[in-house]
């Protein structure tokens, strides 16, 4: 699991579209400030073969906690999904990204396709 505390992190991201989409969160949540993982949170990617079990305890929460859930669709037919999770009050988050790749978890899949609600061209959080 690839662990990314803080925007620079993106650049160890293998995927040209969960990397883009990385680094956009991250401007997004920082608002032109720098970043301060205390306010910010963090984003992880997880890796072929990577449970539930694992995503939930690096999270802290169960992955049912989610408040949104996406899936993208690159120009390659890349599929990932992306799931915002919002742990406190002041709004200290974590998001993940899940890539549909060769050696899944494949009951990480299986739960996200269940939950998941195709993500619009210009969605907001």
């Amino acid at each position: 699991m690839l662990i990314l505390r803080g925007p620079a992190a993106a650049s160890q991201i293998v995927l040209p579209a969960i990397r883009g989409l990385v680094e956009q969160r991250f401007a997004q949540v920082c608002a032109g400030e720098p970043y301060d993982y205390d306010v910010h949170g963090y984003m992880v990617v997880c890796e072929a073969g990577e449970s539930v079990e694992q995503l939930e305890a690096e999270i802290g929460c169960p992955i049912d906690f989610y408040e949104a859930l996406e899936v993208h669709h690159d120009e390659q037919g890349n599929i990932f999904y992306e799931i915002l999770f919002i742990l406190n009050d002041s709004g200290f988050a974590v998001t993940a990204f899940v890539p549909e790749i060769e050696g899944q978890d494949a009951g990480l899949l299986a739960l996200l396709r269940s939950e998941v609600e195709p993500a619009t061209e210009h969605s907001e959080r």
